[in-house]
């Protein structure tokens, strides 16, 4: 899937902005894994401090979809690792938003999908299977609907009601 400039989008595209159709994440993610820019539609998953629900999420045909967490932004545990990143990256998604940590970093770093997360940190999450599938989420400054899409590059990212045109 072709990536799209989040900066030229957001150029050519101010009249989204205005209305809110087109909304950047506040610039609070780190950058990891080999793609640096990548889009597709959103699912989404709400879970705190247990990935059962990302592990059986990633598990599906991604399709070049972006799974998008809402992870509270807790900073005491990882939701995603270096054995999910690769699952994500054979199952065909495109990338992963986490608001909250990652860890293995250096194996995630291999992967060829694109990830953001706030941080790393080395423990594990609970294994409990709580959470919500498909429903509205709040990350970064502004609420995620299943099914948008997203753009993230190195200036950002980006979500929009619809898909834009590169």
């Amino acid at each position: 899937m072709a990536s799209l400039a989040t900066a030229e989008a957001c150029d050519s595209n101010t009249a989204l902005l205005v209305t809110g159709d087109l909304r950047a994440l506040q610039p609070i993610f780190q950058i990891y894994g080999q793609c640096r820019a990548f889009s597709g539609p959103i699912v989404t998953l709400k879970v705190f401090e247990d990935n059962v629900l990302v592990r059986e999420m990633l598990e599906t045909r991604g399709e070049g979809r972006v799974l998008v967490i809402d992870g509270g932004g807790s900073m005491r545990c990882a939701l995603v690792g270096g054995n999910l990143g690769q699952l994500a990256q054979n199952m065909g998604w495109s990338g992963i938003v986490v608001n909250g940590c990652i860890r293995d970093v250096d194996e995630i770093n291999s992967c060829d999908i694109g990830v953001r997360a706030l941080a790393s940190h080395p423990q594990k999450s609970n294994k409990k299977g709580n959470g919500e599938k498909h429903g509205l989420i709040h990350v970064g400054g502004t609420l995620i609907r299943d099914g948008e899409w997203l753009y993230a590059d190195s200036d950002g990212i980006l979500i929009s009601k619809t898909e834009l045109s590169i």
